[in-house]
């Protein structure tokens, strides 16, 4: 509620699935957490399905970046910057019906030619578009997954140097250390905070206005 980062856990398995992520859900509810307000993600496989089994109230975002980023892959590189170009007014727009516009128009121009990227937004448009419900300040923290990818990369600095390891535990313990690092420079609130938190008690009203009353 400072606006402080944290990290609730760290889960380390060899696949990605519906039944893990449900798994990482239920113990994070067997560890006291309540409620989550919004959950940002990337393309994991089953994760929306598991938050909404376990937190059925939480709005999901799925990381306009991470999707951009696999839209492009189909893209040569002739015309990448003339597909990047037309994305960005869709997920730069004011509203969202300035994007649902930009969107059609990106439609009519790339989909003969790019129907797997067409097919791909249209399949994710409501958790990518869930973002334009907040003022910017917010959205500038939910859009992207850029907290979770800047943490990443300080435990890669640590986990690169080898490339074996002789349990999920040792690894789990490299991880744990490399965090509590991590954390020592987390001592300032996100940027914009105080406003983010007026605006988010706006949208969520009981669910957050007993944590800001406490």
């Amino acid at each position: 509620m400072s606006g402080h980062k944290d990290i609730l856990g760290i889960w380390i398995g060899e696949h990605e699935s519906a039944s893990f992520w449900l798994n990482v859900c239920t113990e994070l509810k067997s560890r006291g957490v309540e409620d989550i307000l919004i959950a940002c993600k990337d393309g994991l496989s089953g994760f929306s399905e598991a938050i909404n089994a376990a937190f059925p109230r939480t709005q999901i975002q799925l990381c306009v970046i991470h999707q951009i980023r696999n839209s492009m892959k189909y893209v040569p590189f002739k015309e990448e910057k003339l597909v990047l170009a037309d994305l960005k007014k869709v997920y730069q727009a004011l509203t969202l019906e300035e994007a649902e516009v930009a969107f059609s128009a990106f439609k009519e121009r790339w989909e003969k030619k790019y129907p797997i990227i067409i097919r791909s937004w249209e399949n994710n448009w409501i958790e990518l578009t869930a973002y334009f419900t907040y003022p910017p300040e917010i959205r500038k923290m939910i859009y992207t997954r850029s907290v979770i990818e800047g943490y990443h990369r300080q435990l890669r600095k640590v986990t690169k140097t080898k490339t074996a390891y002789p349990s999920d535990d040792a690894l789990r313990k490299i991880i744990y250390l490399a965090t509590i690092e991590a954390s020592r420079k987390w001592t300032m609130p996100v940027r914009s905070w105080k406003e983010c938190i007026s605006q988010l008690a706006i949208h969520f009203g009981d669910r957050l206005q007993a944590e800001l009353s406490a």
